[in-house]
């Protein structure tokens, strides 16, 4: 979802910048803003008591992150870190509601969109329960997949590294690494200069 930008500014929207690995939000923070990503990469994370990163999601140009913790009296249950320097819009959460009052079909956007990331938190927890790493690939470029309007085979390129891939679906990037090359074997995905088409 993208509020366009000229929008978010009138409603007193900031640009701040970030550098890569600062955090732009914690695990625990109250959530006061909503984050609109103008350029660069995020990462939503959470580490586990030995210091284990676990990846829930990559962010890029055009994409808020946490936005769906501003409707709840919660504080954020995840990090959100730029993986490359990053400029983002920053409204306050009293503005942002405003302007989701002043304008039914902005709500209803933003309704939507929520909702997707929801569908896609399902698809990914049903995938990260198998023990198959094909399936749990496959899962996840199923779910990329979804938004094109061409579904033949090999006519979407994956906009993921394979390290990524792995973050997102539990696996180590090896094993990653080794199941993609059977997937290509098993013409389920082509990979050409190193990009994954699926």
């Amino acid at each position: 979802m993208v509020i366009d930008e000229s929008i978010l500014q009138s409603a007193g929207a900031e640009i701040r910048e970030y550098k890569s690995t600062e955090n732009i939000f914690c695990e625990g923070d109250t959530p006061n803003y909503y984050y609109q990503i103008i350029s660069g990469e995020v990462k939503l994370n959470n580490y586990n008591e030995e210091g284990k990163e676990f990846i829930q999601n990559f962010l890029s140009e055009g994409q808020s992150c946490g936005e769906s913790i501003l409707f709840i009296e919660k504080p954020y249950p995840m990090n959100a870190e730029a993986v490359t320097d990053c400029s983002i819009l920053r409204l306050h959460k009293s503005a942002f509601f405003s302007l989701l009052n002043q304008s039914p079909k902005l709500c209803m956007e933003v309704s939507s969109f929520l909702s997707q990331r929801l569908y896609y938190k399902f698809v990914m927890m049903l995938n990260i329960s198998s023990q198959n790493p094909a399936i749990r690939l496959k899962g996840l470029m199923d779910y990329l997949k979804s938004f094109q309007d061409d579904e033949s085979p090999y006519s979407f390129m994956i906009p993921l590294t394979r390290q990524q891939m792995a973050s997102l679906t539990g696996l180590c990037v090896e094993t990653a690494i080794r199941t993609i090359k059977h997937m290509e074997k098993d013409k389920i995905v082509r990979i050409e200069n190193r990009k994954i088409l699926y």
